[in-house]
């Protein structure tokens, strides 16, 4: 579980997230939806420490996250970010070794083990193929592929991810989100699109005005009530065969016939 309660962050004046509370429970799916500039990156940061809240806390499983170590907190969370740099003269699979860092001591080799693992994680993601590759070669979506490979080599207990559809095309997009899902980790998830928010994600946090507007299983957060304020476009919600499905349009202009 992790668990953080009145996280903030500003940059310069401009505070993004203020007095946030967040709870990711185990073996369950979080989401963290809302427009562009929202906070949901930012907020994701603020859980796995790569920003450090100057107010409220952080835990993990109940242990304050800046009490421990870099190699504890990577044994606990993996992470897959957008900004991993393609300017490595790594091989994919050399790059998923990576993931097994946390698990070696000081100037311990990979083993024959640590290998294994790699190569099932990178089955797992449908990128064997991309093993003998050179990860700077890769396009945008097979590099995304790989990084969750790492991210699954580690063997954390929570995953953390930032986009992690993006540059993927459908296919893979739904892949990925049911391989996250089938997980049965603890794991947080910033997500643009809300339809696959709705198909994946057991929670939602929606982020919006420096603040959560709501927060809660699914079905409650994806209200078109709630969302329309918050994202400044009509939406309408269809709920076909146990499956939520959210539909958009825009909101006339005053005086504008609707279309």
């Amino acid at each position: 579980m992790i668990e953080a309660s009145g996280v903030s962050w500003r940059y310069g004046a401009n505070p993004v997230i203020d007095g946030v509370d967040v709870t990711a429970r185990p073996g369950r799916v979080l989401g963290l939806i809302g427009p562009n500039g929202s906070g949901k990156t930012t907020l994701l940061r603020l859980l796995y420490a790569a920003l450090r809240s100057p107010t409220g806390r952080v835990t993990v499983d109940g242990d304050e996250l800046s009490a421990l170590t870099p190699r504890e907190a990577a044994r606990r969370m993996a992470v897959v970010v957008q900004e991993t740099g393609a300017e490595t003269a790594l091989t994919v699979a050399e790059m998923v070794l990576l993931g097994r860092g946390p698990h070696l001591s000081t100037f311990q080799r990979t083993r024959r083990t640590d290998h294994e693992i790699a190569a099932r994680c990178l089955a797992r993601v449908g990128a064997t193929h991309l093993g003998a590759r050179a990860f700077a070669g890769l396009s945008g979506g097979e590099r995304q592929r790989v990084l969750i490979a790492r991210a699954l080599a580690q063997e954390a207990t929570h995953l953390l991810l930032d986009e992690p559809t993006n540059h993927l095309d459908i296919r893979y997009q739904h892949e990925i989100l049911r391989l996250v899902r089938g997980l049965g980790t603890c794991a947080v998830v910033v997500l643009h699109d809300l339809n696959l928010a709705a198909r994946y994600c057991d929670d939602l946090v929606l982020l919006g005005r420096g603040g959560v507007v709501a927060a809660g299983p699914v079905g409650r957060v994806l209200d078109p009530a709630v969302l329309e304020p918050v994202y400044g476009i009509g939406i309408r919600r269809l709920d076909i065969e146990g499956d939520l499905h959210l539909l958009f349009h825009p909101i006339p202009a005053e005086g504008e016939a609707a279309a």
